[in-house]
């Protein structure tokens, strides 16, 4: 059960362990602040979202803003061990490519709609969220320049740059994909959009591949 349903499913009053009434609290926070923005949303409306008195709530997060990074956390995170799991996921570097990509199509379809609390922040401007936000874009991008780098031989910087470039590509479209409301079903649109930029890094030579004999990043099994 998610802490979600858990939520909708325990009444109010029902004594939790501290742990169980954290999870809780943040499935809460996570509908209220998804629907109603950070401005507009009010710890009165989580705490009867939560089915809690206003007081319990305080005696877990001090502040809108402590709940808020809370949850920030938990799914910047959870974009980051997807992203790490994608790339570990195969040898095979167009495979890791399209599975890289999937990894932002799932987040962002991900019932509960959290990546709208990464991508989509009306809160921005706060130091501490967008500290997070641009954090978790440099590791994701850091994982994927590692094996950039690996596998081509480029330099880190130049690693980072074409790592910024496909981790960007993946979230602005999978946003897109779902805000739109595409009919192009998600296997679908992963491999159109693996192949346009498989395309690209394709042309970069296997690291210690000698010119002419196959290193092209499209050949030589990559």
């Amino acid at each position: 059960m998610t802490a979600i349903e858990e939520t909708e499913a325990r009444p109010r009053g029902t004594r939790l362990p501290r742990r169980a009434r954290r999870i809780q609290l943040l499935g809460a926070a996570q509908e209220v602040f998804v629907a109603q923005g950070y401005h507009a949303a009010a710890m009165d409306d989580i705490a009867e979202r939560a089915g809690v008195s206003k007081p319990v709530l305080y005696q877990h997060f001090p502040g809108k803003l402590e709940l808020y990074l809370a949850l920030l956390d938990q799914h910047c995170e959870a974009l980051l061990q997807a992203v790490r799991t994608a790339l570990a996921s195969t040898s095979e570097n167009k495979q890791r490519v399209a599975a890289t990509m999937d990894a932002y199509f799932a987040y962002v379809e991900e019932e509960g709609g959290a990546f709208r609390l990464v991508f989509e922040s009306d809160l921005t401007n706060e130091p501490a969220v967008r500290e997070r936000v641009d954090r978790v874009s440099l590791e994701c991008a850091e994982a994927i320049s590692e094996v950039i780098a690996e596998d081509t031989g480029l330099s880190k910087d130049e690693s980072m740059l074409l790592a910024v470039g496909l981790g960007g590509v993946s979230q602005v479209v999978a946003r897109y994909w779902l805000s739109s409301g595409s009919t192009v079903p998600r296997d679908t649109a992963v491999q159109l959009l693996t192949s346009l930029t498989w395309r690209g890094i394709a042309g970069f030579p296997l690291h210690g591949a000698e010119a002419g004999q196959g290193g092209q990043a499209g050949q030589a099994g990559r």
